[in-house]
């Protein structure tokens, strides 16, 4: 019995959103460290390869050429995403990153065979009309972070490329093979200490108590656990744009636990948009489920 006809207890969507809700804390705990990007890119995911390993070696950590693709796709994912927090302002970095949804939209149906429905569509082009309200007001700190704007775009759209690619492989019937969905998880945050150590080296991270808790939660919960839930709520049959599309809601999010935590308050333009981005999530998630949903028994 394969994931996708295996009964489950919560809907397959419910994995993803939770795994989305993890995501989201992300902001708030690298805001928390006074380590540098590379540090804490190396520290979380040396903590979320451990946690892949420990919740799913029964399942064998057997590693082939598809998997190392989609390592690499996962890898590049949050690296080239890193780079561009350092090289353009935060707004643009995770806007171009989430037009993730339109390249699944145009290659899902030809690499996996999924229908293409008008209110796909409709859902990104309102989800991309809230995230472009982010661009409507930026502070002046983020401003000086913006030291190569181009290369740092382009950074950024090389990760929504990777992102939306690492979805689309996830469905695909090669990855659906893998006893252990999560083994993409595993080998790419191995993949990203190893490319960190040489940074590293160069200049050694001095954490404090604060980091250490941070970073540890970043791996196990934000990376580690929330990666686990997201591959098996894709592989138990969320399609690729609707996980890519639940997706919107960790920008929005990112910036409330900020807000809520350590007093950061957004833009006006930003709470606007993330409301666009909510409800038109809950919408597209709620009429693509309302006849998968089961009472609990």
């Amino acid at each position: 019995m394969n994931a996708e006809t295996q009964p489950t207890r919560f809907p397959p969507v419910l994995y993803v959103l939770i795994a989305v809700l993890l995501w989201s804390t992300g902001g708030l705990f690298i805001k928390m460290t006074t380590l540098d990007a590379f540090s804490v890119n190396a520290g979380r995911s040396a903590f979320a390869a451990l946690t892949v390993a420990a919740f799913t070696y029964k399942k064998g950590l057997k590693l082939n050429g598809f998997t190392l693709l989609t390592s690499i796709l996962y890898a590049g994912t949050l690296s080239l995403f890193v780079y561009a927090n350092k090289a353009t302002t935060a707004a643009n970095a995770i806007f171009l990153q989430y037009t993730a949804p339109l390249y699944v939209l145009v290659l899902s149906p030809f690499l996996l065979k999924e229908k293409f429905r008008f209110r796909d569509l409709l859902t990104v082009f309102f989800c991309l009309a809230g995230m472009s309200l982010f661009f409507l007001e930026t502070s002046g700190e983020e401003s000086k972070l913006a030291v190569n704007v181009f290369a740092g775009n382009i950074a950024a759209l090389l990760s929504g490329l990777f992102f939306g690619l690492f979805l689309l492989l996830l469905r695909h019937p090669r990855s659906l093979e893998n006893k252990n969905p999560s083994l993409s998880v595993f080998y790419g945050n191995l993949m990203i200490v190893v490319f960190m150590i040489p940074l590293l080296v160069q200049n050694p991270p001095q954490p404090n108590t604060t980091d250490l808790f941070a970073v540890l939660f970043l791996g196990f919960f934000q990376i580690g656990i929330s990666y686990l839930l997201f591959t098996y709520g894709v592989s138990a049959g969320v399609r690729s744009l609707d996980a890519s599309i639940i997706g919107f809601v960790e920008p929005f999010l990112n910036p409330v636990w900020v807000f809520l935590i350590l007093g950061e308050k957004p833009s006006k333009w930003a709470i606007i948009g993330g409301a666009i981005i909510v409800v038109t999530v809950g919408i597209h998630t709620f009429i693509n489920n309302r006849n998968k949903l089961k009472p609990l028994k």
